[in-house]
């Protein structure tokens, strides 16, 4: 696990080029803290921080093949990977390290540009072509590892973290201000867009390729459902158990400790209860607050004391946590108004104390069926399969003229829509785009949030509801929420973060389970509980989703808080895009007690921490390289 940077251009001088790319790298440093190494030459120049995992010595990059021909960076792991050096070296192909890199070296001059859709991994690398004078790299199929790049007047930047770009001098940094009523309703952007203009991500399943000053990218991996009717639930949870247990192995391969981080939900329980049965004494890390009712700990930890696994906990106060909110905004590059970010950051911090590698339970959610949105999507495909669409329109429209508080009104309002019309993430922080153009000083002209989602909605309209729902979080959600945050806060502990339900395996049995198995009326990940159920106390696989709880709604209403966050709206960034005597009235309708308002403050509060260490103060928060 590392942090990579550089740049392509048609000629610069080596020199200079040098010491711009040993900068870009500097401002990620923390991703990889064991080593650092460059290759500049007249047209592209490399950066790669690293943090040693696998063949702890040999595995240093830039790496080479054996011409010197060939020299790759790259980010992550390849859990495949002594299955294709045993490939490779069947064709001819030698071997100087243990480390998986090498195998992207070997891969691409046996394979070229299908070497992506081989790899059992979380990843991104470039490789460069000295011979073609071309740049090749790719994303894994998930997204798990980030990856963003900019490219104007000639000049490609690219990195795992955009605050690279930062310290080159061609880099035009610039607020993608058009895109700001998306953030604030959606708490990202759902689509390569960041909110820098000119950067951005490259999607998941995705590869490009560089040739003085073109830049082509195209996809290599589709996720597609192929549904098998053919089996039992019973078989499907046998399946699921079979192929966790052989993904949690992959997952385990290390030359270091890995530990495992510990909620009190069922598919964290899963990973360290299997995890576990290799390795009795596992080391489990949870996190947690003194205020109990929004506290997992003790779930957690009884639970390890259960299985015989060592717990290790930490707490989070308020102060904590108001504190390490800004320095969290400059690791994420973009806002992020997740309040769960923090508490997961001080779970990597304390978990980095003990070991470099954690196993944790991100993605079980989007493949299996975990959201409650994904129930109430099957109450409306039952709707749809009663009622004909136009009646159900014509319905929804009488519905929307009753008043507030009639018992079925949403329901036949939201069942008269389209699919990707009530996506509920859409609209998370703001039910109406109104609501929120009311906090905003320009009129942004901008298109209803849903919108943004119609695209995904499209592509699997042939699906059944539930099934869409799954397939758009995936490519949105998991991907520029759960998966980037879990990326961010881990690496700002230089800690490697694997998710062994995000596996190449793991998804081909997830796309093949009828979605009766996936998703009720009343059930979440129906297979994946019960085959839980089958190792774990009832009480941990049939828990409702709690997610990562924090008392954050009360501390807003405590006066030092307020007062916190109260200066921040009434301040000049503030002033600049929002309305603040709105902000202000909507801070204090919370603390008195008028309105729950926790999402909405969190969301300005998050920009506006983000934009003053971005565009006013420019610099990065000192204590982060102080380390």
């Amino acid at each position: 696990m590392c942090g990579i940077t550089g740049f392509a251009e048609r000629r610069h001088d080596a020199e200079q080029a040098r010491r711009i790319v040993k900068g870009m790298a500097d401002l990620i440093a923390y991703r990889g803290p064991d080593g650092e190494g460059y290759y500049v030459d007249e047209c592209v120049a490399l950066g790669h921080r690293r943090l040693s995992i696998i063949d702890l010595e040999g595995g240093k990059q830039p790496m080479f093949n054996e011409d010197g021909s060939l020299v790759v960076i790259f980010n992550g792991e390849i859990y495949n990977f002594q299955d294709l050096r045993a490939e490779l070296e069947q064709a001819g192909h030698t071997f100087a390290t243990r480390s998986d890199t090498e195998v992207l070296l070997h891969g691409y001059e046996q394979w070229g540009k299908e070497l992506p859709g081989k790899l059992r991994g979380m990843f991104t690398f470039v490789i460069w072509d000295k011979a073609r004078r071309t740049m090749f790299g790719a994303r894994d199929i998930f997204g798990i590892k980030p990856f963003y790049y900019y490219n104007v007047d000639g000049l490609f930047l690219f990195g795992s973290e955009i605050k690279s770009f930062l310290a080159h001098p061609g880099f035009h940094k610039e607020l993608n201000e058009e895109r700001l009523p998306e953030y604030l309703s959606i708490e990202y952007i759902p689509n390569e867009e960041t909110m820098f203009r000119n950067v951005y991500k490259l999607p998941s399943g995705c590869m490009f390729t560089w040739q003085d000053g073109d830049l082509q990218v195209e996809r290599y991996y589709t996720i597609r459902y192929h549904v098998d009717e053919s089996k039992t639930l019973e078989e499907w949870e046998q399946k699921i158990t079979e192929t966790f247990a052989e993904s949690v192995a992959a997952h385990q391969i290390a030359d270091v400790e890995v530990g495992c981080f510990l909620s009190s939900g069922v598919d964290s329980s899963f990973v360290v209860n299997e995890v576990a049965k290799g390795t009795p004494h596992v080391k489990s890390f949870s996190v947690g607050y003194a205020e109990e009712k929004y506290s997992e700990l003790p779930y957690a930890q009884a639970f390890s004391k259960e299985i015989g696994v060592p717990s290790i906990a930490n707490k989070v106060d308020a102060d904590q946590f108001f504190a390490a909110n800004r320095v969290i905004q400059w690791y994420l590059d973009e806002p992020m108004p997740n309040p769960a970010e923090v508490p997961l950051y001080f779970l990597a911090q304390n978990a980095r104390k003990y070991v470099k590698v954690v196993l944790s339970g991100e993605g079980a959610d989007e493949l299996f069926g975990g959201y409650p949105m994904y129930c109430q999507a099957v109450h409306f495909m039952d709707y749809a399969h009663k009622v004909p669409r136009p009646l159900r329109r014509a319905i929804g429209k009488v519905a929307s003229h009753l008043p507030e508080g009639v018992k079925g009104k949403h329901f036949l309002v939201r069942g008269g829509e389209e699919p990707w019309q009530r996506y509920m993430r859409a609209n998370y922080v703001f039910l109406d785009p109104a609501d929120r153009d009311r906090y905003l000083k320009k009129n942004y002209h901008s298109p209803r949030p849903e919108t943004f989602f119609k695209p995904y909605f499209d592509k699997v309209a042939g699906l059944d509801e539930p099934t869409q729902l799954q397939w758009v979080d995936m490519h949105t959600w998991m991907l520029y929420d759960i998966l980037l945050k879990a990326d961010r806060m881990s690496m700002a502990n230089s800690l490697e973060l694997r998710v062994p339900f995000l596996d190449r395996e793991m998804l081909d049995v997830a796309l093949s389970i009828p979605q009766r198995f996936r998703s009720g009326k009343e059930q979440t990940k129906i297979a994946l509980r019960g085959a839980a159920l089958k190792q774990l106390p009832a009480s941990v696989a049939k828990r409702r989703k709690l997610g990562f709880p924090v008392p954050l709604n009360d501390w807003l209403r405590q006066d030092k808080y307020y007062a916190m966050v109260k200066e921040k709206f009434t301040g000049p960034v503030a002033e600049k895009f929002f309305r603040t005597d709105e902000l202000v009235r909507l801070l204090d309708d919370h603390k008195e007690g008028r309105a729950k308002n926790m999402t909405k403050i969190w969301s300005f509060y998050s920009f506006i921490l983000w934009y003053e260490l971005y565009f006013v103060n420019s610099k990065a928060p000192a204590e982060i390289y102080q380390k």
